[in-house]
């Protein structure tokens, strides 16, 4: 599926871009909260439906698995509906999964909840990410990305935080009843401010296809699942690890997660400036540097000091690898970049299962403390297979 927009010079002009990639912004910062909000309130789930941590951890694990499968269908199901109103139509489902939650009677309603607003996650960040890198000049792609993907950022800092003290203190239903509002106001922002953009005549699904499963595509595929997967190994059960190994109370998690957040966010805008610089090598020393705070985070996870700092600067370099993987993806499937960014995402949140699993795993067969090192492993595997595709491009190059 080809969404790449033709915009001329003359569009490009009066055309208020930085509101069209903020509207964009927005939507990604409602999807972000629902997808990490759940994190903070764990134990809260847990306890009032009646299920084990364990249980409720899974509800992080099947949205993973449902944006990994179900958005590139739903992305080439719907690649004939114009870019605009599909937005507009995620956005929607997307309010009726969060709604859906707030009335959930049971453990398995909230799981369906859960995996309807997943069908909306990969699909939304695909296309928006096409739209956004069309909208400015080839050179500022990676960063018109990273500034969508801000909201997925901040969402963080404000959105999880807001959303596990509302759950904390007004019930968790009630972080979603936020959330659904949040869902709201970005639809009513996507209307008003996205422009029409005249679109490609689409490809058939069979280049689609094609067009994803190259074998170096798929490959920054696996390097991004990984990268993902050491991530939520981690970061799902960030709240038992603080609170349990290095001794925080629960209310002090709230602002530490706060201050991942700004990590988050600081490192997604630098490294959107940083892969519109350099791509690969500066990829390549994220995803190094990534594996080596959370080799650290093994032993300073037991310093108050010391893991908060490691969580600042983890949270940093993550999330700063995801513009210019996003947008190396894209370059390699130019015939289908939805489908592509989209896949991204995909292979993004089945990391995000297989970490969350691998964790859960970790703290049965293993220790709590085990978890830092264990994926640090798993980003270190992630970097080996980039460190195999740069040494072959280079030479190609050179031939």
């Amino acid at each position: 599926m080809n969404l790449t927009s033709s915009i001329s010079k003359k569009q490009t002009v009066k055309e208020p871009l930085p509101i069209s990639i903020l509207s964009l912004t927005v939507g990604a910062f409602a999807i972000g909260m629902t997808e990490f909000v759940i994190m903070g309130l764990l134990p809260n789930v847990a306890d009032d439906l009646h299920v084990s941590i364990s249980s409720a951890g899974q509800l992080i694990t099947m949205y993973a698995l449902g944006v990994a499968i179900g958005a590139p269908i739903l992305t080439i199901l719907t690649h004939r509906i114009p870019q605009k109103k599909l937005l507009c139509l995620l956005m929607g489902l997307f309010i009726l999964g969060n709604g859906i939650s707030v009335i959930a009677p049971n453990y398995a309603v909230l799981m369906a909840a859960r995996m309807i607003t997943a069908l909306t996650h990969g699909t939304f960040f695909g296309v928006g990410a096409v739209i956004a890198s069309n909208l400015v000049r080839p050179d500022k792609r990676a960063g018109a990305v990273s500034i969508m993907m801000a909201g997925l950022t901040i969402a963080n800092i404000i959105g999880v935080p807001l959303g596990t003290f509302i759950g904390q203190n007004m019930g968790w239903r009630a972080s979603f009843g936020a959330i659904a509002i949040m869902g709201v106001i970005a639809l009513i922002g996507i209307f008003i401010f996205i422009p029409q953009l005249r679109q490609d005549k689409p490809a058939s699904i069979a280049q689609q296809i094609t067009a994803l499963i190259r074998p170096k595509l798929m490959l920054y595929l696996l390097m991004g699942a990984l990268s993902n997967a050491g991530l939520f190994a981690v970061f799902t059960y960030i709240t038992p690890l603080l609170e349990q190994v290095t001794g925080f109370a629960e209310h002090r998690v709230t602002w530490i997660l706060v201050l991942f957040g700004c990590g988050v966010t600081i490192g997604n805008i630098v490294g959107g400036k940083l892969a519109d610089w350099k791509l690969m090598p500066s990829l390549l020393g994220l995803y190094f540097t990534t594996c080596a705070i959370l080799t650290l985070f093994t032993f300073t996870v037991h310093s108050p000091m010391a893991a908060v700092l490691t969580i600042f600067l983890w949270g940093t370099t993550s999330f700063a690898v995801m513009p210019g993987l996003q947008v190396r993806v894209m370059s390699l499937a130019k015939s289908a970049p939805a489908l592509a960014s989209t896949a991204t995402h995909s292979a993004g949140n089945l990391g995000n299962a297989a970490g969350a699993f691998i964790g859960g795993w970790v703290i049965t067969h293993l220790s709590l403390t085990s978890l830092p090192w264990v994926g640090a492993l798993l980003v270190g595997l992630g970097l080996s297979i980039g460190i195999a595709c740069y040494i072959v491009e280079r030479r190609n190059a050179v031939a």
